[in-house]
């Protein structure tokens, strides 16, 4: 059998995990669960088997760098695409047919979101290989997990009869939409699995049913792809193309209608990560149910979950309830409210909050800032820059910056004038100067920017040159 071609699909923003999954760094990116964040533990897994091609990642503009970033943090190697706009799981199922187009005819792809858990690494790329078998039969397979719980967040899948010559594979009898908790308990009673969302299939097969379907997403995707270009090591989608796709899931679009639905059932320890208490139930925990991640403390507690890197977060006396500390925010949740977490993030966004929409640290293709202080005149940031970096050749109309670096080589420039400036050392870009700060050293550059003006907001900035192509 030939590789399975992964596609890994990691566009989504994660509102349930707020605070710490936000639009500017999603929880797909994040170390919830170990030293990894489910995005690199998804690469690593897969990498860690022979069956398995190199992958394709389908990200977003804002997310492309930070997909690079954490791919060559465990020295992974990806073909990078970027969807100009969000069109949901269908459109990046249809673009991913298109793209195992151009690698040749029969191609097995392995259609996987990059923010689920799975603790039985071996038994999935093992059930895979059984899907992969269907799949060449002419199936478009899902993994169906037995139920641990009458969830009300997950679709169900009701089994039909073996797939004849695919050991492990079953026909879909029927899909079902989120069902009431009461109807979740009769599913299981009847033996129904939860669609875990990862489909295996071969690219012919759901190129005709997609076409079938949903002509004006397969369409769109096909312009897409033959029109996409390369930016840097990413390959981008025409816009105007993918743009014209509509927005609909891939259970939407084709799982609830195809005839060539399989399910293979995966007892693979397998968790979406989809809320808070997902966490907990995944984390190690103390004899009383509590688990503590960063500095926190807990007394005559059951059933806890602390997350707090910096500040000292205690709870006292309490049951089913989950603290995540960050810099700018607390939330303080009832366990079985955890779907509420969504709502309070639309409450918040609708009252224009920025804490549900960008961390005090705001990660660039250079390195990152974070927000130390402001005022009304005035605000200070700490700015890390890699080696080899650079920002973009800029002005600003509003503000004037003083620039202290405290650790590294800063190679600086203000208008006609180019200089270096080592640490302890300062320097003053007036207000309206074009400047650029480089890092040509081999370790990271740490400065303090202290900004005064009338505004001063991201969005009081030209850029006039940029290496990371955001002019």
């Amino acid at each position: 059998m030939a590789k399975i071609l992964p596609v890994i699909m990691c566009g989504g923003s994660g509102t349930r995990m707020w605070p710490e999954s936000r639009e500017s760094l999603p929880k797909q990116f994040l170390p919830l669960l170990g030293p990894l964040s489910t995005f690199q533990t998804t690469v690593k897994m897969l990498a860690g088997s022979d069956a398995f091609d190199r992958p394709v990642i389908l990200t977003n503009f804002d997310y492309r760098f930070l997909v690079a970033e954490q791919l060559a943090a465990i020295g992974a190697q990806a073909e990078i695409v970027i969807e100009p706009v969000r069109r949901d799981s269908a459109a990046a199922v249809a673009v991913a047919v298109e793209l195992a187009a151009t690698r040749g005819p029969g191609i097995i792809i392995a259609a996987l979101a990059a923010d689920h858990a799975i603790t039985g690494p071996q038994k999935f790329l093992d059930l895979c290989g059984d899907a992969a078998r269907a799949a060449q039969a002419g199936k478009i397979v899902t993994l169906g997990i037995k139920p641990a719980h009458p969830a009300t967040g997950y679709g169900y899948i009701r089994t039909g009869e073996a797939i004849a010559g695919a050991p492990g594979a079953f026909n879909v009898a029927a899909f079902v939409e989120k069902p009431d908790v009461e109807t979740a308990r009769k599913y299981i009673s009847e033996g129904y699995l939860w669609n875990s969302g990862n489909f295996i299939f071969s690219a012919d097969t759901m190129k005709a049913e997609i076409t079938q379907f949903e002509p004006a997403i397969a369409a769109a995707a096909a312009r897409a792809v033959a029109e996409s270009k390369l930016d840097l090591q990413f390959r981008v989608l025409d816009e105007k193309a993918f743009a014209s796709s509509p927005k609909k899931s891939i259970d939407y679009a084709v799982m609830e209608h195809t005839k060539r639905a399989a399910v293979v059932p995966a007892d693979i320890g397998w968790s979406d990560v989809g809320a808070w208490p997902s966490v907990l139930e995944l984390s190690p925990r103390d004899a009383q149910g509590n688990a503590i991640f960063g500095n926190g403390a807990i007394l005559d507690s059951t059933n806890v979950l602390i997350r707090s890197p910096d500040h000292l977060t205690a709870v006292v006396g309490l049951d089913n309830v989950v603290v995540i500390t960050t810099s700018d925010a607390v939330l303080v949740l009832n366990a079985s409210k955890a779907d509420q977490v969504k709502g309070l993030v639309e409450k918040l966004k609708s009252e224009g909050r920025r804490e549900v929409l960008e961390h005090k640290r705001i990660y660039r293709p250079w390195g990152y800032y974070q927000s130390i202080d402001n005022g009304d005149r005035y605000q200070v940031k700490r700015i890390v820059v890699k080696p080899g970096g650079q920002l973009s050749l800029q002005k600003h109309f509003h503000r004037a910056e003083h620039w202290v670096v405290v650790r590294g080589v800063a190679e600086v420039t203000c208008d006609e004038t180019k200089k270096l400036v080592q640490e302890n050392e300062s320097i003053y870009l007036p207000l309206g100067s074009v400047h650029r700060l480089e890092n040509p050293g081999k370790i990271d550059i740490e400065l303090i920017e202290v900004q005064t003006g009338s505004y001063l907001g991201e969005d009081d900035i030209i850029r006039i040159e940029d290496a990371y192509h955001r002019v």
